[in-house]
């Protein structure tokens, strides 16, 4: 009750101009008890835009009646992918008080984004059940004792030679203090000072009876980046590595460095992209498999690729790409892509390529990527290969609407997908990483108000965040590497491509945070395509999926439930790598390696656990492992398809320029 009494208070103390809505609370209870006693909230409609004229035919001849019906009404008007759609789930403030969002908007930008007031509220959640805990506090008492103590052994040590290896103490990850420079006092002393830091910090928000987890999860990972911003390794008269490097090149290097921060410094404020983006770009570096656009929409262009073959295999693939990023990461170079590997198989290849939303697309909605994106693409495919079915392949968020798509597919009748792959994919979210730390009431109701008045969310924002999943190898290394041992890091084509962010309209991305993170609809049944609730036991086609070890994004273990979600067969590969380069693993790499099983729909459920353990581990890339299941579930080969021009231009189209 304290606790939400603290939420409520905060929130009263962010709005000045009283209560219409209560943004931050998220327990139910309060809600009723002091929001329901203060006011009633008058709904306002806000009427959709739409943006699209005319929808193609998303299923061509081998739709039913009772599809085509369906889907006719959904060209007509877009429905809603959840059931309160009438009022913008881009902006549940419908009825609070401009100057109460204005307030809460720049609230949200002070901070980064993040929500004060849900941090506050964790804080003190955490703070009073731990000082009701004299046991836990003495536990910290002791484990605080045994590191002061050791430290005091370390510092004790000046005159003795390799006293120390701080990295052993370290996460496995954690490479700041590896260098052998790291091994003399006192820098010794200074990082085993930072890493008894986090190891006090870890057992003090970890397991705080009657705490709850969200909130230890965000003290945990909010102290985490205060103790990384502080790392001995960040500055340069405690970094033995820029000592070193400062004396023997007389200082060059920090001058090199100051060099590089005031060209980086020009360039923010010219608005100019980072200096990657030079060196690679898409149609002229990267993205070159040879194809043509063969249909438009307002929201995606359908590239289609030319064959490599003389005969290829009867289904089409249609690959469903994030949209929160640029489709190319699966067409980088000719010796890494995978759309051109795939097309060297002997595969006909379709990709989505998606707009870069602007300020007038701020009311797109999560469905409108499946009406004017996943839909065409499948039309256009079936409808230029002349196939009666596909295999649909998605990645990342575009695996999870994907995902939703086939469900309601397989709702409607509609057998058209052959197979389904989902490439670091994920369809349940209670299990979904270090992003959802940054989803809760209190979080959503800031990111709402800043994204009612900006009406998209701004690719750098959204950059930042996945960078502080990984701050010490994303921010600070780099800032060290380049900064103080003026050393550019050479630019790559990923590294480049991950650089390339896009916006986000205001409605699809409080949708997609809401329905998926927050309340897990999908996996629990509730998730509506087009008015009716959609199941992912409905599915039949025989399932691919992927996770990789090392997804701060879409952790394996996440990836891995679709077993018991979906009633399908499904092969499950574990890769070596991340969320992108275990993606991105052609054959031609070396030193590469993943884990394969397979599961019938009717087998008795593994937890992951058991799978890893029963896995064949194999040495190579996944790719060829997954291009012989896709053979295995196709109909055999044709003549190569000849691409029609249809006047729309050349792969990679005009929408990855945006």
């Amino acid at each position: 009750m304290a606790a939400c009494w603290f939420d409520f208070t905060l929130v009263i103390s962010a709005s000045v101009s009283g209560i219409v809505r209560y943004p931050g609370c998220t327990r139910d209870k309060c809600r009723v008890r002091y929001v329901v006693a203060l006011m009633q909230v008058k709904a306002t409609t806000v009427a959709r835009k739409h943006a699209f004229g005319s929808c193609p035919d998303p299923h061509g001849a081998a739709m039913t009646a009772a599809t085509s019906q369906r889907s006719a009404h959904a060209c007509a008007t877009p429905i809603a992918v959840t059931a309160n759609r009438e009022t913008p789930a881009a902006a549940p403030a419908g009825g609070e008080p401009r100057v109460d969002r204005l307030l809460h908007a720049a609230i949200g930008r002070s901070f980064a984004g993040f929500s004060p007031m849900g941090l506050a509220e964790a804080w003190f959640d955490w703070s009073l059940h731990l000082a009701a805990s004299p046991g836990r506090l003495a536990e910290l008492a002791r484990q605080g004792l045994a590191e002061t103590m050791r430290l005091i052994e370390l510092a004790s040590s000046a005159n003795t030679s390799n006293v120390c290896t701080p990295c052993e103490r370290s996460l496995p990850h954690d490479k700041r203090f590896r260098h052998p420079s790291w091994q003399r006092w006192p820098y010794a002393l200074y990082a085993e000072g930072l890493l008894a830091g986090e190891r006090l910090w870890d057992l003090a928000t970890r397991d705080v009876h009657g705490a709850t987890p969200h909130h230890l999860a965000q003290l945990n990972f909010v102290g985490r980046q205060t103790l990384d911003l502080l790392a001995p390794s960040n500055w340069p008269w405690s970094n033995p590595e820029v000592v070193d490097t400062t004396v023997r090149e007389r200082g060059s290097n920090l001058l090199r460095g100051t060099l590089f921060a005031l060209e980086d410094v020009a360039r923010l404020a010219r608005r100019e992209g980072p200096r990657e983006a030079l060196q690679f770009q898409p149609g002229r570096d990267l993205a070159l498999t040879e194809g043509k656009v063969v249909h438009r929409t307002p929201l995606a262009e359908i590239i289609q690729y030319a064959p490599s073959t003389g005969e290829v295999r009867v289904e089409p693939i249609v690959i469903v790409p994030a949209w929160i990023m640029k489709y190319y990461i699966l067409d980088l170079r000719p010796e890494n892509s995978l759309i051109r590997h795939l097309d060297e198989q002997g595969f006909t290849v379709f990709v989505i390529s998606w707009k870069n939303p602007e300020l007038s697309d701020r009311d797109l909605g999560l469905d409108d990527y499946r009406v004017s994106g996943v839909q065409p693409a499948f039309a256009a495919a079936l409808a230029a290969t002349g196939a009666s079915r596909l295999h649909a392949v998605g990645y990342c968020i575009g695996g999870t609407l994907l995902a939703l798509t086939a469900a309601a597919m397989a709702r409607d009748l509609d057998h058209r997908l052959a197979t389904l792959t989902l490439l670091a994919a994920q369809v349940d979210f209670r299990e979904a990483g270090e992003l959802s730390l940054f989803v809760d009431e209190s979080q959503l109701a800031i990111l709402d108000d800043v994204m009612a008045e900006d009406g998209v969310l701004e690719a750098a924002r959204m950059a930042g965040t996945f960078h502080l999943l990984r701050s010490n190898d994303l921010i600070w290394s780099r800032i060290v590497r380049t900064y103080l041992l003026g050393q550019r890091e050479a630019a790559t084509d990923i590294a480049t491509w991950s650089t390339d962010a896009t916006r986000m309209p205001a409605r699809m991305h409080s949708e997609y945070l809401r329905a998926f993170y927050l309340n897990n609809d999908l996996a629990e049944g509730r998730f509506q395509v087009e008015g009716q609730a959609v199941s992912l036991r409905d599915i039949h086609s025989p399932i691919f999926a992927v996770g990789t070890e090392h997804d701060h994004v879409a952790p394996w273990r996440s990836v891995y439930k679709i077993h018991r979600l979906a009633d399908a067969d499904v092969t499950f590969v574990l890769a070596d790598a991340g969320h992108n380069r275990g993606i991105v693993a052609p054959p031609s790499q070396t030193g590469r390696r993943f884990r394969i099983g397979s599961a019938l729909a009717h087998d008795h459920h593994a937890t992951p656990e058991q799978w890893l353990a029963g896995a064949s581990l194999r040495q190579g890339s996944w790719w060829p492992a997954w291009v012989n299941w896709l053979s295995e579930h196709s109909s055999g080969l044709v003549p190569a398809r000849t691409i029609d021009d249809h006047g729309l231009g050349s792969a990679p189209g005009s929408y990855v320029h945006g």
